[in-house]
């Protein structure tokens, strides 16, 4: 339990440290360099094998790829204009929306309403002009390409390990991504060359550390509880948004966090079990999905 909690915490401080520089390479220009950089570190240390994969493989790690460039370059945008913790909150539907696709069930349906009261609640917010609706709306984005990285992956199944599949789809996600932000990035680095060592602890911070620590995490906990910790995310990312970036919260915004979380951890507590597949390493943004099987 402690090293999945230490994995949350290293991917929400990581996006905080991210978000302290985005005044210099952008958000656009931020994702594309920890995108980057992270597919080198996780080439470096896997080595993906891909011989043998056949074409429905290679698709569902395309989807794994889209997944994780949508849902970065987007939280990053979001984090851009609307505080850490909220943007976490926002982006934790997609997953929570994967956990009760489809249900019949009235407890199921319980915690959307829960959920959605947290979001309305922070609709409902006014200090300070209330949240930029772009922040708000890339954020919902972040949340649809962490569903699709979620379903991508339950798809993919046993047909590739899970450590493989992640790098080829982080190179994937990092040659949609690098496009779009790299003249800020370039031109960032180029001005403080220092930047790029500061995004290559990003990476590690957002990656290597957390993939590390979270495969020895799931080899001796249930599933059911790591997705109760990383039901999580959007508390510790608010703690990194306060620390890191001076990002106070109003009560009005804590109690949509916590009803958004609490959705969460009631959806994964009461879910129903799916049958078990290779685990690939959670969502490199931040906290892993509450679908009941260890998630992509």
């Amino acid at each position: 339990m402690l090293l999945a909690v230490l994995a949350i915490l290293s991917v929400q401080f990581g996006n905080a440290l991210a978000g302290t520089l985005f005044d210099q390479v952008g958000p656009l220009g931020a994702a594309a360099l920890r995108l980057l950089l992270a597919a080198v570190i996780l080439l470096a240390v896997i080595r993906p094998r891909v011989a043998g994969w056949g074409r429905r493989t290679w698709i569902g790690v395309g989807m794994l790829g889209l997944g994780l460039g949508g849902m970065n370059a987007l939280i990053y945008l979001a984090i851009d204009s609307i505080p850490i913790g909220v943007a976490v909150t926002i982006e934790l539907l997609g997953p929570l929306a994967v956990a009760v696709a489809g249900t019949r069930r009235a407890r199921d349906l319980l915690w959307v309403a829960l959920a959605a009261t947290g979001i309305v609640l922070l609709g409902l917010e006014r200090s300070e002009g209330g949240l930029a609706l772009v922040g708000v709306l890339a954020a919902a984005g972040a949340a649809v390409f962490w569903a699709l990285y979620i379903v991508a992956s339950s798809r993919l199944g046993s047909h590739a390990r899970g450590v493989d599949a992640l790098a080829v789809a982080m190179v994937i996600a990092a040659a949609l991504v690098v496009p779009l932000g790299a003249v800020p990035a370039v031109e960032g680095v180029r001005a403080a060359p220092m930047l790029l060592l500061a995004f290559v602890g990003v990476a590690i911070m957002t990656s290597a550390v957390p993939y590390a620590l979270e495969f020895i995490a799931l080899k001796s906990m249930p599933t059911r509880v790591f997705g109760v910790l990383s039901s999580l995310g959007p508390a510790v990312a608010a703690l990194a948004g306060l620390i890191v970036l001076g990002q106070l919260l109003t009560p009005l915004q804590l109690l949509a966090i916590a009803a958004v979380i609490a959705a969460s951890v009631g959806a994964v507590v009461s879910g129903r079990p799916t049958p078990a597949s290779p685990p690939l390493p959670p969502n490199p943004t931040r906290p892993s999905s509450v679908d009941d099987r260890p998630p992509a």
